[in-house]
């Protein structure tokens, strides 16, 4: 279970960090520029949110193909 929720935690920090680098390309060059643009707009919880919702529907999508797998190796 402990695995589990290890790997879900990897795929989710994946997901903010992807989305935080397709955003906000200057994250690269001056990141600490992009730090102090957050802060003055107080939007701390944006990438959250997002990313949260990115997981959410991939894992829609991977409950769909397991159970699409499932009854498929079911049948067999």
């Amino acid at each position: 279970m402990i695995k589990k929720i290890k790997i879900e935690l990897i795929y989710f920090f994946a997901i903010v960090f992807i989305l935080a680098l397709l955003q906000h390309p200057d994250l690269l060059s001056s990141p600490l520029e992009r730090l102090q643009k957050m802060h003055q707009a107080q939007n701390y919880l944006h990438p959250l949110m997002w990313s949260f919702i990115i997981y959410a529907v991939l894992g829609i999508f991977r409950a769909i193909i397991g159970f699409v797998l499932h009854i498929k190796n079911k049948n067999k």
